[in-house]
């Protein structure tokens, strides 16, 4: 079995996608990939985050976190993102980041990439098909290739499974409101196994 690397990319201001990255490269460990879970880079001004005391906690509690750079893109044979969801579209901090990536893009570097998205919102009709589908518009111009996790699993059927990547709503509070971990856990994996069969096809 070829080693696979897998970036699990977010960016959480209170925390559910961070919780979702973690599930990710759990199921990534499981599959045997080497795991990096990297943040993108906040944009908010520090005055925005210190008036809301979950942000500014998550913040502080995910500070030794490592932010992402292009070279992680290129280092990665897979790609799991997670973001939540603004208006039907991805947060912004992810866009810029994705903004950042067109130096490889333009080099070849993020053909064949193994993709996938995560997304979150605070109600179950928040927009959160939308927001993967919009990320997954800029890796068909990177000459990615998705591997959403369809209904290839008994736990895309509960909770927050979702054939287009994973997705789930939180109460006031920031609490889950579904038991996603196993989705997130199969899409991780599944992820991992396309990555492998994409890497073993390139070295045959």
């Amino acid at each position: 079995m070829l080693n696979v690397n897998l970036a699990v990319i977010y960016y959480s201001s209170t925390g559910t996608n961070y919780q979702l990255a973690q599930w990710a490269a759990d199921g990534g460990r499981e599959a045997g990939a080497e795991v990096k879970i990297l943040k993108v880079p906040e944009l908010a001004p520090q005055s925005v985050i210190d008036g809301n005391p979950a942000w500014k906690a998550h913040v502080e509690a995910t500070k030794n976190v490592s932010v992402v750079s292009p070279d992680d893109i290129v280092w990665a044979d897979a790609i799991i993102f997670s973001t939540p969801t603004r208006f039907g579209n991805v947060a912004s901090q992810m866009k810029q980041f994705l903004d950042t990536t067109g130096g490889i893009w333009f080099h070849g570097k993020t053909i064949n990439k193994v993709v996938s998205a995560m997304t979150s919102a605070q109600n179950s009709h928040g927009g959160q098909e939308a927001t993967i589908l919009s990320l997954y518009t800029s890796m068909y111009h990177w000459g990615a290739i998705i591997a959403a996790p369809g209904y290839t699993d008994p736990s895309i059927f509960s909770g927050g499974g979702n054939p287009y990547g994973t997705s789930v709503s939180v109460d006031q509070d920031g609490k889950l409101k579904e038991d996603v971990r196993g989705a997130v856990v199969h899409q991780a994996k599944r992820t991992v196994t396309v990555a492998q069969w994409v890497k073993q096809g390139q070295g045959s």
